[in-house]
């Protein structure tokens, strides 16, 4: 994760090869958006990241310089995502195309210090047979969720033990989730979590089905 504060233009982020083959890769700065409980990216000139193209060889070190260009002093938070794409090594040719072997993506958080904390509205839901977990911001930051469980009655239900996601200020993100087939979610429902690495805990909403 990088955070920048709205004064800041720049920073770098510093990757490492390990293994004992070249890393040629191609790197990319989009906008972060989220849509019908999806993330969403769009290209933008906002962020440039230097260079675009990267060849590490074994053990090799590589700085991204992250440059922004866009608004130098947002009301708002924005919101990117930097994608490092390895791709296959120019010697293959046409034969390879241009076709990813791996992906990382980082997420760029530019946050105003005025901007309002997540304020987080949890809903569980049953859409196709399987249940889906809904969380809409209503705050000025982002909230990263983790470490999820749900508690119904006496049952404790792990959804996950690491990163589940971010919820966007202003947006809603949903995630399916996979539960044992014998999964009974009922009233009331709670939800254990640990936001922005904070313990916290909320009630659940059951939506009807559509």
């Amino acid at each position: 994760m990088v955070n920048l504060r709205p004064d800041e233009t720049a920073t770098a982020i510093t990757l490492s090869n390990d293994g004992s083959e070249p890393i040629y890769g191609q790197v990319r700065v989009f906008r972060w958006d989220q849509a019908n409980g999806e993330d969403a990216l769009a290209p933008t000139q906002d962020m440039v990241a230097s260079p675009p193209l990267i060849e590490m060889g074994p053990g090799a070190r590589q700085i991204i310089r992250l440059l922004r260009t866009g608004p130098q002093a947002p009301q708002a938070e924005q919101t990117f995502r930097i994608l490092i794409d390895e791709i296959a090594p120019p010697e293959l040719g046409t034969q390879s195309g241009v076709t990813v072997r791996l992906r990382y993506s980082v997420p760029i958080f530019i946050t105003p210090g005025a901007v309002s904390p997540p304020t987080l509205a949890w809903t569980a839901q049953r859409v196709g047979g399987q249940w889906v977990l809904e969380a809409r911001n209503d705050g000025g930051r982002h909230a990263q969720v983790a470490a999820v469980q749900l508690v119904s009655g006496e049952r404790v239900y792990d959804i996950n033990k690491g990163l589940l996601g971010y919820a966007l200020a202003g947006r809603t993100r949903r995630w399916q989730l996979s539960l044992p087939p014998d999964a009974v979610l009922k009233a009331p429902l709670k939800l254990r979590a640990r936001i922005n690495a904070n313990p916290a805990e909320a009630a659940v909403t059951l939506s009807p089905g559509p």
